[in-house]
C-alpha cells in the first residue's frame, strides 16, 4: 500500500470511514478506537502501517476522553503509575513491532480474550484479581498491556481484567483507560521517530483523520450519556468478543 499522502480519493474515503466508525465506538464505550480501527485498516495494509496511520487520531481521541468528566484525583490521581508501566511495556512492544512479525501476538491475544470471557461466563463470582496483591497486579498488567499495545495496538482486555474489579465508575474507568492509551501512543511516537518510521508528511496526512475522529468521538460521548451502568458493563464484555473475532479473522487471512 502506498504512503497515505499518495492514496487515491476512494482509498482515503475508506480510511476516513473507518476512523469515523472507530471514533463513534470510542465515544459510546469510552474505549475502542484502536481495537476497531487497527484490524479494519490492517485489511487494507499491514499492521505496522495501520498503527502509524492511527497514531495521531488515537492520541487526539485519548486526550479528549481523559478530559471528560473531571474528578481526576479519584481516577488518574490514583492509578497514574499504571500509565508509567504501560509506557515501559510499550517501548519493548513497539521495538519488537519494528523488527518482527506481530501476527502470532494477535492469535495469542484472541485466545486470552476468549478464555477470559469463558471464565466470566462460568464463574460470575470470580476471585478479585486486583485485591490480593494490588501493587504486583498494577505492575504486571501495566507492563503486559503496554507490550500488547506496542505489538498489536490492543491493550483493552488486559486493562479490563484489572478495572472490572476496582469498583471505579464508568467515567473514572474511561479516564484511566485513556491515560494508558495516551501513554502507549506517546511512547510509540518516540520509538517510531527515533527509528525513522515517523515524519512530518505522515503527521500532515493524518491530521484530517484526527479531526474526523474527534468529531465522531463527541457524537459518541453524547450517546453514551444515555447508557445505563449495567448496559455499559455488558457492552464492554461484548466489545471483547468482537475484538477476539476480528483478531482471529485477521490472523486467518494474514
Amino acid at each position: 500500500m502506498p504512503g497515505i499522502e499518495d492514496l487515491t480519493l476512494l482509498a482515503f474515503l475508506m480510511l476516513l470511514g473507518i476512523v469515523l466508525i472507530a471514533g463513534l465506538v470510542h465515544g459510546m464505550l469510552g474505549l475502542g478506537f484502536a481495537i476497531v480501527a487497527t484490524p479494519l485498516l490492517a485489511l487494507l495494509t499491514d499492521v505496522r502501517s495501520a498503527i502509524l496511520i492511527t497514531l495521531f487520531p488515537t492520541l487526539t481521541v485519548n486526550i479528549a476522553s481523559m478530559l471528560e468528566g473531571g474528578a481526576w484525583r479519584h481516577s488518574i490521581g490514583r492509578f497514574w503509575p499504571l500509565g508509567v508501566y504501560v509506557a515501559l511495556g510499550s517501548v519493548v512492544g513497539t521495538k519488537l513491532l519494528l523488527i518482527g512479525d506481530p501476527a502470532p501476538f494477535k492469535l495469542l491475544l484472541a485466545a486470552i480474550i476468549l478464555a477470559y470471557l469463558y471464565v466470566q461466563r462460568l464463574a460470575p463470582q470470580r476471585p478479585d484479581l486486583a485485591k490480593p496483591r494490588p501493587a504486583i497486579a498494577l505492575v504486571f498488567l501495566g507492563l503486559t498491556a503496554g507490550f500488547l499495545a506496542g505489538t498489536v495496538n490492543v491493550m483493552v482486555p488486559v486493562l479490563i481484567l484489572f478495572f472490572l474489579n476496582t469498583g471505579l465508575g464508568s467515567t473514572a474507568m474511561v479516564q484511566v483507560f485513556n491515560l494508558c492509551f495516551f501513554a502507549a501512543k506517546l511512547t510509540q511516537v518516540g520509538v517510531f521517530t527515533l527509528a525513522g518510521a515517523l515524519d512530518n508528511r505522515l503527521v500532515s496526512a493524518t491530521a484530517p483523520l484526527a479531526a474526523a475522529a474527534l468529531l465522531s468521538l463527541l457524537i459518541g460521548m453524547a450517546l453514551r450519556a444515555r447508557i445505563a451502568a449495567a448496559t455499559y458493563r455488558r457492552w464492554l464484555q461484548g466489545a471483547l468478543l468482537v475484538i477476539a473475532l476480528l483478531l482471529l479473522v485477521q490472523y486467518a487471512f494474514a
